[in-house]
């Protein structure tokens, strides 16, 4: 009997620690947090998932999917840009369909034909390539940009629709993008290592027919690690209708999210990331 209830102990904290969709980022995929602490409760949806976003058996980044907006509510990953080409295709998350498909991102085409899954099973789950046809000023905007990752595998795993929104077309090229590939060179200048967390305010408007909302704000964080007794951070937000991105401290973009969400007091980073 003994000798059952610790396989079943062992077999459970397998199942957390190599699961695409988890029970928390803390037991399963903690090194893209500073400290390896997430974001606190404040910034989680009504229907939440934790992704640990897994490609060719290898997690990239962290992402806590909102099942009923449709969108990402943020995405934590480590900078480390690198040269490289945009990939391309997109992929989707078999495991916000159920813990019996594919523990690693795969493409619809792959889902339909070999795991027989129907787009409309697949749809209940998450966004799919349909939602985003046919936008007038939207595209598809990375919230974990594919070029603040070093080869092609680390891109290609941004390129998952659970970490896409709806963004303003010229924000997306503009301003936000400036700030992503430039803001940011300058910013980590000294960094040893560099801790993002952005993320997407949902809004009062959807694409596809109510399926995919459109979110009202974006924003991002960054924690840097200088060295054992340094550290620095900055923080963005962005309307997204208007071109336009404005520099905040951290404690500035926590506060404005703490009001943004309404669900109590918002911290991103540990306490040992400054504020100010």
């Amino acid at each position: 009997m003994l000798w059952l209830l610790l396989l079943q102990v062992w077999a459970s904290c397998f199942w957390l620690g190599h699961s695409e969709v988890v029970t928390s980022f803390e037991s399963s995929c903690p090194q893209f947090f500073f400290r390896e602490i997430p974001p606190n409760e404040a910034l989680e949806p009504q229907n939440p998932a934790w992704i640990c976003q897994r490609y060719k058996n290898q997690y990239f980044f962290a992402t806590l999917y909102d099942r009923n907006m449709r969108i990402p509510v943020y995405s934590a990953y480590i900078y480390q840009p690198g040269p490289g080409k945009r990939p391309k295709g997109w992929l989707v998350e078999p495991q916000l369909m159920g813990p019996a498909y594919p523990k690693t991102m795969e493409k619809e085409w792959t889902l339909i034909n070999h795991y027989n899954v129907s787009l409309e099973k697949l749809s209940k789950s998450q966004a799919i390539l349909q939602d985003y046809k046919n936008l007038t000023g939207l595209n598809r905007g990375h919230l974990n940009p594919n070029g603040h990752h070093h080869d092609y595998s680390s891109r290609m795993a941004t390129f998952t629709l659970t970490n896409i929104v709806p963004q303003d077309e010229k924000l997306n090229g503009g301003a936000w993008n400036n700030y992503e590939q430039q803001t940011m060179i300058r910013k980590t200048q000294g960094c040893n290592i560099t801790y993002v967390v952005v993320g997407a305010v949902p809004g009062n408007n959807y694409i596809a027919k109510g399926r995919v909302n459109k979110p009202s704000y974006l924003w991002s964080s960054a924690c840097c690690v200088v060295d054992n007794n340094h550290r620095k951070a900055w923080a963005v937000i962005a309307e997204n209708d208007q071109n336009q991105v404005e520099l905040l401290t951290l404690g500035e973009l926590e506060e404005l999210l703490t009001e943004l969400y309404g669900r109590g007091q918002v911290s991103l980073f540990d306490r040992e990331c400054p504020r100010e």
